[in-house]
């Protein structure tokens, strides 16, 4: 009699239980229906994002290693001890913009079309160098008033090295451990910073690994992480430049892009054909890897524009 009645309370126990979560989910999705809320449009898909990584993103095995582990990491916690700040790194055309928006695409569903996502680009935004106060104010303003509208807001810094020195570093608050800036509970964002600075060392690198008979999948981000640092710090056209973030270590991680090789061009022209329907054409993925200018003069083993010049050589030879 007593194990009937024991198995009837967990029976009754487990239909609150259900129906409790039937009703919250039933609320939740009431409230996104009648309300603009960040939450509602947060649905992270780390697999999505290390998937799409491990087939789009090509001769970057350091971006997507760090960068699928940091997110992941990251998203475990329900309360951050603080916010993810990454910072890519390399020339022009190997990555940073198109991992950027990846990480948009798989956290809120599209890169730049979300609302909670938000773009400076120094030459648009903070284009003189003599009103960096200004700018100062004005960014301190700008980003209070969005991690008040969501916590889960996310702030890509591009082109780095055109951003007037002094201006970055009025965010350095909202970059440490504390509980609160200002009044605001800001530990749930991520900041991305892209910049060349730092490209020279990342490619000297990568040459003297080649020269050495070395894989460049053997390139770890400890051969790299000191020098990028002492690179954006101590170069006058960075905007880290004896920046606070740089001397405080506020920064998750640095993000090394590698240049890339025929065989990467190569494949980017292969994954630009195919979304034009056309990816029976192997002649014109030959001909573009073959019209792409490469470096340096002795060897010519690096694209000097990287993947950026495919859609125009493609257009060429179709």
């Amino acid at each position: 009699m007593l194990v009937v009645r024991s198995a009837v309370i967990q029976f009754v126990l487990m239909v609150l239980l259900y129906s409790f979560h039937c009703v919250e989910g039933v609320f939740e999705r009431l409230v996104c229906t009648i309300s603009e809320n960040c939450d509602c449009d947060f649905k992270p898909n780390v697999r999505g994002l290390e998937w799409d990584l491990y087939k789009n993103l090509y001769g970057q095995h350091l971006a997507q290693d760090i960068v699928s582990e940091e997110v992941a990491n990251f998203l475990q916690a329900e309360n951050p001890d603080r916010p993810l700040v990454l910072s890519f790194h390399g020339a022009s055309g190997t990555g940073k913009t198109l991992v950027s928006s990846m990480i948009g695409r798989h956290l809120y569903g599209t890169a730049m079309g979300s609302p909670y996502i938000h773009q400076f680009v120094p030459t648009l935004h903070f284009p003189m160098p003599e009103h960096a106060k200004q700018y100062q104010v004005a960014l301190k303003r700008w980003l209070k008033g969005n991690l008040t509208a969501c916590a889960r807001s996310i702030f890509i810094f591009d082109e780095m090295e055109k951003m007037p020195p002094g201006v970055i570093d009025i965010v350095a608050p909202f970059l440490g451990p504390s509980h609160s800036v200002f009044g605001t509970n800001y530990r749930k964002a991520i900041y991305i910073f892209i910049s060349t600075i730092g490209e020279e060392v990342i490619n000297r690198l990568a040459l003297e690994t080649r020269q050495a008979g070395r894989e460049r999948e053997e390139i770890r981000l400890v051969e790299l992480e000191d020098a990028i640092s002492q690179a954006v710090y101590n170069n006058k056209r960075s905007g880290f430049f004896h920046s606070r973030i740089i001397q405080e270590k506020l920064l998750t991680s640095f993000v090394p892009f590698l240049p890339l090789g025929r065989r990467h061009v190569e494949r980017c022209a292969y994954r630009e054909l195919c979304q034009r329907g056309e990816c029976q054409r192997k002649d014109v993925v030959e001909a573009v890897g073959g019209a792409v200018v490469y470096v340096p003069e002795q060897g010519q083993h690096f694209s000097s524009t990287g993947c950026k010049s495919v859609p125009a050589k493609i257009n060429l030879f179709l």
